[in-house]
């Protein structure tokens, strides 16, 4: 009995075999980054070898490779690079590679992201005080204002911003944002106040004094408005990812902004924000937490379990189950004071970081 392959199949394997041939002929014509490879995560600060795959049937006249678009090495050869990132900022970063090579000249490019080296060390609190807080406020904006409270709350058809009494939580004058807007973060400048919508790409300027509506201005580049702060020259807003856009405080127009991170990753869902002595304390949006961000490079220095203070068995739907979360911080810059708050809850309180 003849246990050979049978014609057909012999042929069908003979080719596929010249057709595997022919795409490794084929893809050693190609030019690729060998490392590092497409979205892969470094610390900051680490060294990283970089170089090409390249097909050996081609002549290397010179190799230039860019970090942001900025050249950091040139090779007229085949070698590896090195590439420092303890200068370069946090987040994404692209590596280009161009390739002088016989008559020809290609483009390579290829993306990285770098986390951050430090793990935030974990702070301690004590509670000063406690205060009473409006229930129906669903905070979102919260500041410090001689003696005042400043908040914005969301939700639709209950957005408004409001002045109210720190000692017992009441609310001194309010105006409403509008029904069909979606209130977010807050803020003081030079007379006017700020406010955030979510989703409608608007903000809107109001009197101090009066809560008189004295414009509006749309976002820009940023996806929505989440919290919002001022560090003295730049209005600094979140927009619930992990950037943090620097605003002009008179135009409104985004100028640029940091990414930030920690020593897992990106920091997403960033909330409320409050400018305290050269840094950024930051919600982070469905935890209990607040972390300490340096404002420079979007380094996440230290963090605050604040879960201690949530309401218990307190809220009864599960809308309010489901949104018993911190958000809202206050600084006293002249008391050297910090409060905190949460949405809807009964009580707002002091509290000194240890």
């Amino acid at each position: 009995m003849h246990f050979g392959l049978n014609k057909p199949l012999t042929v069908l394997l003979s080719l596929a075999a010249l057709l595997l041939g022919a795409c490794q002929q084929d893809s050693k014509e190609y030019l690729t980054f060998e490392r590092p490879l497409q979205g892969e995560t470094f610390t900051l600060g680490q060294e990283i070898e970089v170089g090409l795959d390249f097909p050996t049937s081609i002549k290397v006249n010179e190799v230039s490779y860019l970090v942001d678009g900025l050249p950091f090495a040139t090779t007229k050869d085949t070698s590896k690079v090195r590439l420092s990132t303890e200068s370069l900022g946090l987040g994404y970063r692209m590596i280009t590679a161009v390739v002088d090579y016989d008559s020809k000249k290609d483009t390579l490019q290829t993306t990285i992201v770098l986390k951050s080296k430090v793990t935030p060390k974990a702070l301690s609190y004590r509670v000063v005080k406690t205060y009473p807080h409006d229930t129906s406020a669903y905070t979102q904006g919260l500041s410090y204002v001689h003696g005042r409270l400043l908040e914005s709350t969301g939700g639709k058809g209950s957005s408004v911003l409001k002045w109210v009494e720190l000692k017992d939580g009441k609310t001194i004058r309010q105006v409403s944002l509008g029904d069909q807007f979606f209130g977010e973060g807050s803020v003081l400048v030079d007379g006017k106040i700020i406010v955030l919508t979510w989703q409608d790409q608007v903000g809107f300027v109001y009197d101090a004094q009066t809560l008189e509506k004295k414009g509006t201005f749309n976002y820009q580049r940023s996806r929505e408005g989440w919290g919002l702060t001022y560090d003295g020259k730049h209005l600094l807003r979140s927009d619930g990812s992990n950037r943090i856009w620097r605003m002009n405080k008179d135009t409104y127009q985004e100028e640029s902004y940091i990414e930030v991170y920690d020593h897992r990753g990106e920091v997403r869902n960033l909330n409320e924000l409050e400018y305290i002595q050269g840094k950024i304390y930051a919600n982070v949006y469905l935890t209990n937490k607040i972390v300490i961000i340096d404002p420079k490079t979007g380094i996440v220095e230290a963090e605050i379990d604040l879960s201690a203070l949530v309401p218990r068995n307190y809220f009864k739907t599960d809308d309010e189950v489901q949104n018993n979360v911190l958000n809202g911080i206050a600084w006293d810059e002249a008391g050297r004071r910090l409060f905190v708050t949460g949405k809807k809850w009964p009580s707002l309180f002091e509290i000194s970081i240890q």
